[in-house]
């Protein structure tokens, strides 16, 4: 119920206001934001302001509002953005050029994925991550390779639900996407088909330190059928890359 604000810090309830937004809402007004931090609209209108005016947040012409940019440029202040990202990003631009496909950089946080870069490629596949949003991890490729390395309390998280299907493809049987997660650490790759958007397919791999995985390399592609072995071996190859040249 919205409006249970009481005995709440100012903190939590900022917190609550930020976190109210995913990969799926984007913008929201502000009883939107409201009612999904569960806050009364008086406290949500007062501390959407403050936010607006430092910049974590940005109001649109539709009266909708949208994370800012001050925010994200906090985000990339955290080591894992900065550390991976910036030692990435030239294999990254190697992977594009080798491909023309878009390419992906992410981790996990939480029971999501992360989406630290992404660089856009030449076909018009339908694409729905973007640079720093989140997503559901078992629904896409770069998510998968990570979930089959994550703990498995995290396993069990996801694994419990809800699965939430995206398209019909999307694997919602908690047995069946189990034995994928533990094909992808045998195989040492995962692959989604149109899984989080219809007509667009993937394949990811690990970006495994001697200790552990850091993070999630994967390409976006209309169909795997034909190029899997060529899009693999790209990946690997500037996944191990990107591993060495971590500090």
């Amino acid at each position: 119920m919205a409006g249970g604000s009481g005995g709440r810090t100012v903190a939590s309830r900022v917190l609550a206001l930020i976190g109210a937004y995913d990969a799926t809402h984007r913008r929201l007004t502000l009883s939107e934001l409201a009612a999904r931090a569960d806050l009364s609209l008086p406290t949500a209108h007062r501390l959407v302001a403050e936010l607006v005016e430092w910049g974590a947040l940005v109001r649109d012409k539709d009266g909708t509002y949208a994370v800012g940019r001050r925010l994200w440029d906090a985000g990339l202040l955290a080591p894992v953005a900065t550390d991976l990202r910036s030692v990435a990003v030239p294999f990254l631009h190697d992977l594009y050029g080798a491909t023309l496909e878009t390419v992906h950089l992410a981790v996990r946080e939480g029971d999501h994925v992360l989406y630290l870069e992404t660089l856009r490629g030449t076909r018009s596949v339908p694409i729905v991550s973007s640079v720093g949003s989140r997503l559901p991890m078992y629904s896409t490729g770069v998510g998968k390779v990570l979930l089959a390395h994550a703990p498995e309390d995290v396993r069990h998280q996801v694994l419990s639900g809800p699965l939430k299907p995206f398209t019909r493809h999307t694997i919602t049987t908690p047995g069946l996407l189990r034995r994928q997660l533990d094909r992808a650490v045998t195989d040492g790759y995962a692959v989604t088909v149109e899984e989080m958007t219809l007509g667009a397919c993937s394949v990811a791999v690990p970006i495994a330190t001697s200790s552990e995985v850091v993070g999630a390399l994967g390409i976006v592609v209309s169909d795997l059928r034909r190029n899997r072995p060529r899009l693999l071996s790209a990946l690997r190859v500037a996944a191990r890359g990107v591993a060495r040249a971590l500090p």
